[in-house]
């Protein structure tokens, strides 16, 4: 028996962790090399999972404090963050426990900590350990990007890597980046009792967005206290005299006081070590692992997966990647990567989520101007009963009704792109999202109103009423109730 690897996975997030538990469920011999202690990568230990603890915990806060809204005594919470980062960190232990090297190796992977290395075309050098392999996959991630800025490195600042360290409520924050990791800690941050100011150097927050969304969140974000900078670049950043906070300048001038300065600007692909030139795996620009749409790199059999081959950082893109290119490395299939179906999701208060093109990149495509059909939160009777009547349903499709992308605004949006998904995915009609019956009241209703919009504009217009006139004429002269069946 060879003691070749059918697959070995350099990275132990959502990409590899996919990639190795499906090559071990189709009988593959695989081996997951991770760094860490534990697998899980970014989203359970410093992403997905604390960040969306953190906002429970933060929208409670808020809840209390607004309660009133509901015909409740409002009653202003008094957070401890670290009793706040203690729950969260037992969410990471919880979420977790289908991650670690035990549970993995119940499954069939087998687990090495280590750092892994190509020393050759076939073969990966963990410690004393040179594994042989008939595939292998670059799944090593990305961290926190930190621009080359006046002063930055000299502030100590905050990073989504490191923000769920602290245990004492800052005073005084500053957000460098209002892209979804800035929007949803400034968010949080703020309903904890933190002085926010957000700093984008765009026109607008959360800039990949239709620009409808982005001004939306930050009106939000202003009532609720958090002071919001747009359309000025940070310029500089100046240490405090005692050691301790510091000021923020912006290229208009501005400048932010803070006691600490969290930075969410990006990430960047982690590839340093990996011996990529003894293997022919070229990377690109900006230092991500180039890929084909099989996610083939120029490497011999090589694959890459995740954030660390720098298009969408997402953990259900990741996910994605880890089923593909198991499949691709294993069998020798031809599956291809397409992104037009993936739903992004940022979970501000309200929810914004978005699939597909925006109205802007619909125009772009199409040359002329798509259809928009939208409705409002303010109209669902789901979202007036639990007071968070906020928030837009947006639907951007071509001239035949066919969708091409959706933006939601409002309570559980993350939820209810689903059903835009499918249909941006198998370009379907809008009209069939309209058909589909949504329970009622709830919030998924919301875009399958805003697609009723379609029939009223092709059909339900002065033409065709003084079409169908006549027509209702004639049929009152024939049409006559009889006794008995129809």
């Amino acid at each position: 028996m060879s003691s070749r690897y059918d697959l070995v996975v350099l990275g132990g997030g959502a990409a590899g962790l996919v990639a190795a538990q499906t090559a071990a469920a189709l009988g593959a011999r695989v081996v997951l090399v991770e760094r860490q202690e534990q697998p899980g990568g970014d989203c359970l230990f410093t992403g997905c999972v604390p960040s969306k603890s953190l906002i429970a915990s933060a929208k409670l806060a808020h809840d209390m404090r607004t309660a009133d809204r509901l015909g409740l005594d409002p009653r202003e919470p008094e957070p401890d963050l670290a009793r706040v980062m203690e729950r969260v960190q037992r969410v990471i232990e919880q979420a977790g426990e289908p991650d670690t090297p035990a549970a993995l190796a119940a499954k069939g992977v087998e687990v090495l900590r280590g750092a892994a290395r190509f020393v050759g075309p076939g073969k990966v050098e963990v410690g004393e350990r040179t594994l042989s392999y008939r595939a292998a996959l670059i799944a090593t991630g990305s961290v926190p990007t930190i621009p080359d800025l006046p002063g930055l490195a000299e502030a100590d600042p905050l990073t989504n890597e490191t923000v769920f360290d602290l245990r004492e409520l800052p005073e005084r924050l500053a957000v460098l980046g209002g892209g979804p990791v800035g929007v949803e800690l400034a968010q949080a941050f703020a309903r904890l009792g933190a002085r926010v100011e957000i700093v984008e150097a765009s026109g607008t927050l959360l800039p990949k967005e239709e620009h409808e969304a982005g001004r939306f969140i930050g009106s939000v974000l202003e009532e609720e206290g958090v002071a919001v900078h747009t359309g000025s670049p940070a310029e500089r950043v100046e240490s405090g005299e005692d050691g301790g906070g510091g000021r923020l300048v912006t290229a208009e001038g501005n400048e932010i006081d803070y006691d600490r300065l969290l930075v969410a600007l990006g990430r960047r692909a982690v590839t340093g070590d990996l011996g990529l030139e003894t293997v022919g795996v070229e990377t690109t620009a900006d230092g991500a692992v180039g890929v084909d749409e099989r996610l083939r790199t120029t490497g011999d059999r090589i694959f890459a997966a995740g954030d660390v081959v720098g298009q969408l950082h997402l953990t259900h893109v990741a996910a994605y990647h880890g089923l593909v290119s198991a499949s691709n490395a294993l069998f020798r299939t031809r599956l291809k990567v397409d992104y037009k179906q993936v739903p992004w999701v940022t979970f501000t208060d309200p929810e914004v989520a978005r699939v597909g093109m925006s109205e802007a990149q619909a125009t772009e495509r199409l040359g002329r101007p798509p259809l928009v059909f939208r409705h409002d939160y303010a109209r669902s009777d789901r979202a007036l009963t639990a007071a968070e009547a906020r928030g837009f349903a947006k639907l951007v499709t071509d001239r035949r009704g066919r969708m091409l992308g959706g933006t939601l605004v409002g309570p559980a949006a993350g939820e209810s792109i689903a059903g835009v998904a499918r249909l941006v995915r198998d370009r379907g009609r809008v009209s069939e999202l309209s058909q589909t019956i949504h329970a009622y009241p709830t919030f998924t209703e919301v875009p399958a109103r805003a697609a009723d919009e379609w029939w009223q504009r092709r059909y339900l217009t002065p033409t065709t009423r003084r079409l169908i006139r006549p027509l209702l004429a004639i049929l009152r002269q024939v049409d006559h109730p009889r006794q008995g069946k129809a």
